[in-house]
């Protein structure tokens, strides 16, 4: 028991020991950190609110605000402001774009070719079938039919476009789907199956594309086609 006294002194002699060894370690912080100062208003921000409070508290007063309260309301005004003046940008540009979207619809629900072009390719396809050249004249009614839509419409076609894609093309007009599928139909069998189409296969490609290009053939001779040209010239 005689020994306990100075046990206990001992150990408190290292525990001051260990303390002031930790307190004087640098890299520890014992001090409290200093408050952060707020951030300093820039002075024309000061000088543009002592303005507005100059010009508007009075407004304020009158509406029995103070200008705490008033400067609030103000601010509130000015978004609305700047949202109203938003709209009336933005909303026109909106219409305008819906009315754009609805004349393209409308425009790719009605489009056919040129009539003036499609004349000229018939009467060119025609000079071919009078010769008995029936396939060619198929061939240069699906190569130049498709030039048409390539020059007019490019975003319809990639340059890998097959007639029996463009045939499928939901873009395109129905009459031109069918008018495709009855040309690309009649031309592929003359170049790949080796076999001239005969006078009634080539009239019915003629007369598919004439529907697609709203040309009228009164008959099957030329005089129709003549008289669609003269038009044209006229």
């Amino acid at each position: 028991m005689a020994g306990t006294p100075a046990a206990s002194g001992a150990t408190g002699d290292a525990a001051r020991r260990a303390w002031e060894t930790v307190h004087a370690d640098p890299s520890i912080q014992f001090e409290p950190l200093a408050p952060v100062p707020p951030p300093k208003t820039p002075d024309w921000v000061r000088w543009l609110g002592e303005l507005l409070e100059a010009i508007f508290a009075p407004i304020g007063r009158l509406l029995g605000m103070s200008w705490p309260v008033f400067q609030w309301v103000l601010v509130g005004l000015a978004v609305l402001l700047v949202l109203y003046a938003a709209w009336r940008i933005v909303w026109p540009m909106i219409l305008a774009r819906r009315a754009r979207e609805k004349a393209d619809e409308e425009d790719v629900a009605g489009w056919v070719p040129d009539r003036g072009e499609a004349a000229i390719l018939l009467r060119d396809a025609d000079a071919l079938a009078a010769a008995g050249r029936y396939g060619e004249a198929a061939h240069l009614l699906l190569r130049r039919s498709v030039r048409q839509i390539s020059d007019t419409r490019p975003d319809w076609l990639h340059p890998a476009s097959t007639a029996r894609e463009i045939a499928r093309l939901e873009a395109l007009p129905e009459a031109g789907r069918r008018a495709f599928a009855v040309i690309a139909q009649g031309a592929e069998r003359a170049v790949f199956a080796l076999r001239d189409l005969d006078e009634g296969e080539w009239h019915a490609a003629r007369e598919a594309y004439a529907r697609f290009a709203a040309i009228d053939l009164p008959g099957r001779g030329d005089a129709g086609l003549r008289e669609t040209g003269a038009g044209e010239a006229a």
